[in-house]
């Protein structure tokens, strides 16, 4: 098992991969629903990360197959100290790969990465509902520092 940079070629399977994710969100709360054309909307945006330098994208490979991944990037909080964190975005691991430790080496190659690019603080997002996720940072040292509350317009 290896954690390495994200490749072209694995970009159908981090494409599954994701949108199993932004399904999985949609089942914590309706706002969460994900679009219609989900697939090519996570080909685009797994296109762009890939590109761009203040971006990190990983998998996390098997005997040759992707089984998990990971997408972070660089954000200037301008307002605040420090001003440059490192944001993770998607954190998705096949199931048989959970509880095994990947998804902390995959946090910590990411905040490397991430640090050597000048981050100070790393930070994550997920639904807010998602207590497993809220466990897995909290083990890992996180703690929230905001609270997004969300309302559909009238």
């Amino acid at each position: 098992m290896s954690i390495r940079a994200a490749k072209n070629e694995d970009l159908e399977r981090m494409v599954d991969l994701v949108s199993r994710l932004k399904r999985l969100n949609g089942e914590f709360d309706p706002l969460l629903t994900p679009v219609d054309d989900l697939e090519n909307e996570v080909t685009k945006y797994l296109q762009g990360m890939m590109k761009d330098s203040n971006s990190v994208v990983l998998v996390l490979e098997d005997g040759g197959k992707v089984q998990g991944v990971l997408t972070a990037k660089l954000v200037d909080r301008c307002f605040y100290k420090p001003r440059l964190v490192g944001q993770i975005a998607d954190v998705y691991l096949m199931p048989e790969y959970r509880r095994r430790s990947m998804g902390y080496k995959l946090i910590a190659e990411a905040e490397k990465l991430l640090k050597s690019r000048g981050a100070e603080m790393i930070f994550a997002e997920f639904p807010a509902k998602n207590v497993i996720a809220e466990g897995f940072y909290r083990k890992m040292g996180f703690r929230e520092i905001t609270e997004i509350f969300a309302k559909e317009t009238q």
